[in-house]
């Protein structure tokens, strides 16, 4: 199989998300969500944001005000080769693209 370019990797556009906490909720709490509810989180609201890439975890911050929007001030994030690893398969999906394959080269030779 030919060896695929790791700097490939670099153009291709990956969902970042920044996720403020998660949970758990039976389905007819669910459907009973309307205008105006309000959904309590499990974490306390000074705990840092999770910045994740692919689904995994690659970094925590806090929220700040750019502009009217919001941002992401980040105050920890995971090596390089951790962030390149994100880019891999989930658990049990296989990437019909080549991605999984290109990241783990790139993992690889991140590694050194």
């Amino acid at each position: 199989m030919a060896k695929r370019d790791p700097q490939a990797i670099l153009q291709l556009q990956v969902p970042v998300i920044v996720r403020l906490a998660h949970r758990s909720m039976a389905l007819h709490s669910v459907l009973a969500l309307g205008p105006g509810a309000l959904l309590e989180l499990p974490k306390p609201a000074d705990e840092p944001l999770e910045l994740m890439v692919n689904n995994k975890l690659i970094g925590q911050g806090h929220a700040v005000k750019v502009g009217e929007n919001f941002g992401l001030k980040i105050t920890n994030i995971g090596t390089q080769e951790a962030r390149i690893r994100a880019l891999g398969p989930q658990a049990g999906i296989e990437r019909s693209d080549g991605l999984a394959q290109v990241a783990e080269e790139a993992a690889k030779e991140a590694a050194g």
